[in-house]
Formats: C-alpha cells, sequence, structure tokens
C-alpha cells in the first residue's frame, strides 16, 4: 500500500497539468509517415544540433525525455543500453529535453536531484556518462511543438528517409528491475533493420506531461499557497531532542541545528526550504532546532516565517548549550550549522557541522532506498 500511494500521488503530479493544460498546449503527435521536422538545438555538449548531423545513420531514434521525471529516470539505464546494442546497426539515438524548466514546481521534484535547465542537463548528462547527444528544447519548445510527444520519455523512430516509422513507448514496465513484457522500440528498429515493416507502429506512452511554458503562472499561485502555510516554534527539552534523533516515525528526518547569529545558517536556510518542497510529499521530513537561547524566541520565529519554514522548528529551552549537544549528536564537537539525515529508528546516515553541499545532499536524499528516483 505504501508504494502504491507514493504511485498514485507522483502520477497525479505527472498527469495533472496534462488535463488542465489548454489545447495550444497539446499539439497534435506526429503521424506515421510523416518527415521528420528540421530543428536547430543546443547540445549538453556545447554543440549545436540538426536533422543534418545524424545524415549518415539508417535509422534516428528520438527520444523526449527529461532530468526530474520519474519515468523517465526510470528508462535512462535501458536508453544507454539500447544506444550501445545498435550503434554498430547504423542507429543513430539522441535524446530531447522538451520542457520550459521554469514551468516545473518544486513539489514536482521529488523524485530528482535536479531540475530541467539546461545547466542541469549538463550535470545529468555528465554523471550519468550518456552516450547519444542530450539536446535542449525548453527556450522556445519549438521542436516539441513540431513533434506532439505526450509524455517523458515518448520515442520517435525515423528510417533512412527520415519518415517516422514508430512512435510510443520504450517497452511496457516501468519499474528497471522488473523485466518487461514487449520491447516495443527495440521491435521496432529490428523490423526496420531487416527491411521490414513496423508491425506495431504506435503505442501509448506512460511517464510526465510536457511541462508547457503557459504553467508558468503555476508557480506563482504555488508560492503564494507555501507563503499561506502557517509557521510555528515550539520549545524543547533534551529528552525531546533524544526522541527527534531517535526518529519512531516512517520518515527520512533531515534535522538542522541553526541560529539567528549564525551567518552561514541565515545564508544555506533558504536552500533547506527547497529541498523540504521538493520531497516532503515522500517518505521525509525537515525539522530545525534553533540554537538561540530561549530568550530569543521571538526573533528566530520571526525569521522562520520570513523564511516560510512551515516544517517543525524547535527551539532548546534553556541556554545551557553544552547539554543541546550531547543531546542532538555527542560527536558533534558544537560548531553551526550543523545538519543530520537519520533514519526511522534513529540511524544517523549523514553529519556535518557548516554549510552542506546542496547537490550533494539531494543526491543523499533522492537515492536513498527510502526515498528512490522511479516507481517501485
Amino acid at each position: 500500500m505504501k508504494y502504491q500511494s507514493l504511485f498514485i500521488a507522483a502520477t497525479a503530479l505527472c498527469i495533472f497539468s496534462f488535463s488542465a493544460t489548454p489545447v495550444a498546449d497539446n499539439p497534435v503527435t506526429l503521424t506515421i509517415g510523416t518527415k521528420a521536422p528540421d530543428f536547430k538545438l543546443p547540445g549538453t555538449d556545447g554543440k549545436i544540433y540538426s536533422l543534418a548531423n545524424f545524415s549518415k545513420a539508417k535509422v534516428l531514434v528520438m527520444v523526449f525525455t527529461c532530468n526530474h521525471c520519474p519515468t523517465a529516470q526510470a528508462y535512462e539505464d535501458r536508453i544507454i543500453a539500447l544506444t550501445n546494442d545498435y550503434k554498430n546497426k547504423g542507429v543513430q539515438v539522441i535524446a530531447i529535453s522538451p520542457n520550459d524548466p521554469k514551468a516545473v514546481r518544486l513539489d514536482e521534484l521529488g523524485y530528482s536531484d535536479m531540475g530541467d535547465t539546461y545547466a542541469e542537463m549538463k550535470l545529468r548528462y555528465k554523471q550519468k556518462k550518456y552516450n547519444f547527444p542530450y539536446l535542449f528544447d525548453g527556450k522556445t519548445q519549438a521542436v516539441a511543438k513540431a513533434y506532439g510527444p505526450i509524455a517523458t520519455p515518448h520515442v520517435f523512430i525515423f528510417d533512412k528517409e527520415r519518415k517516422l516509422r514508430f512512435q510510443g513507448r520504450i517497452d511496457d514496465m516501468e519499474n528497471p528491475l522488473k523485466k518487461p513484457n514487449t520491447n516495443d522500440t527495440r521491435a521496432a528498429l529490428d523490423d526496420l533493420l531487416a527491411n521490414k515493416e513496423v508491425i506495431n507502429t504506435t503505442t501509448k506512452v506512460f511517464g510526465c506531461s510536457i511541462k508547457w511554458a503557459s504553467k508558468e503562472n503555476w508557480l506563482a499561485e504555488y508560492n503564494e499557497k507555501w507563503a499561506a502555510e502557517p509557521v510555528a516554534l515550539e520549545t524543547i527539552d533534551e529528552a525531546g531532542i533524544k526522541d527527534v534523533l531517535k526518529n519512531n516515525s516512517d520518515k527520512l528526518r533531515l534535522i538542522n541545528v541553526w541560529a539567528t547569529w549564525c551567518g552561514p545558517c541565515v545564508t544555506e536556510f533558504p536552500d533547506f526550504i527547497t529541498i523540504n518542497r521538493m520531497y516532503r510529499g515522500r517518505d521525509f521530513e525537515f525539522v530545525t532546532i534553533s540554537a538561540d537561547n530561549p530568550a530569543q524566541k521571538d526573533k528566530a520565529l520571526k525569521f522562520l516565517k520570513t523564511s516560510q519554514a512551515s516544517n517543525k522548528n524547535y527551539i532548546f529551552n534553556t541556554d545551557d548549550k553544552y547539554k543541546m549537544i550531547e543531546a542532538i549528536d555527542p560527536k558533534w564537537q558544537g560548531a553551526l550549522p550543523y545538519t543530520i539525515l537519520v533514519e526511522p529508528g534513529g540511524k544517523i546516515v549523514y553529519a556535518k557541522h557548516g554549510r552542506i553541499n546542496v547537490p550533494e545532499m539531494k543526491k543523499i536524499i533522492v537515492e536513498h532506498p527510502m526515498i528512490g528516483r522511479f516507481y517501485k
């Protein structure tokens, strides 16, 4: 039931925007037999690509995909394997991200450590060691409008004359830990390479809807929604802190110890708010513990309200900081800020004094077995 609930929640995030967007943002998908529209797009390797760059290929496989979508991430390794298996047979694979990065909300990034900006695409390209060009269409979305992908990932296969011979899914099993029943893209490629007609030319596709530019106004709406959430600050004693660290919940708990007088604490605090908004829809929660003196509770609360910290917030009930240190983590020497990631049952899987590396923290969270990049 736990994973089923996650699946339903995440799928709602992916497909809700599809049903709510104007018809103009759902262009007609390219029909079988249509010639591939030309394009001119920047790749994550710094080069500019058009159809002419792939003129030597017998078959061109175009995959509309992206960084953040859990379904897209579930297929990354299979696209890499597909490229390896067919590259010596005259098949060229390219990937195109159709999403406007400014139209992706933070709560839609719960399965990823990255958004869909061109800069983040470059990072993903290097981290995953893509063996195919990864192109950015998010600035104008002109290519996506010409081809009409429904979701990420969505495959389009063109023959030597660049006529569309197949469009649809990669296979019928999203979970990469399970074996698919039908390898639709590979079957279409095998038919084409054998000079046969593709038997199954079109399939439905499952994944996150395309993030069209018109959805940018959703960000402002959600920012207003988040800003309206109540912010509170509770007093906590040593026993309470130890309970927080025991983490008798079913969630991965990120704890940040901070203070209003701590410069690094204050400057990095917005990053924690971003992280919380990204992952709080998963099995994750964010907790703060203020090291301010109890007499400064109002000041600490004011900062938390300004920061829109609607998560759980505590302030230690005495000015004896050493008792607080021992209650939080006897291994901690006391320097602020201090950040801990705790599994249910109290196992600390990450601890750091000083500012965190934000990309690293996101990666640690999303790759933890309790969270994950795709549906299981």
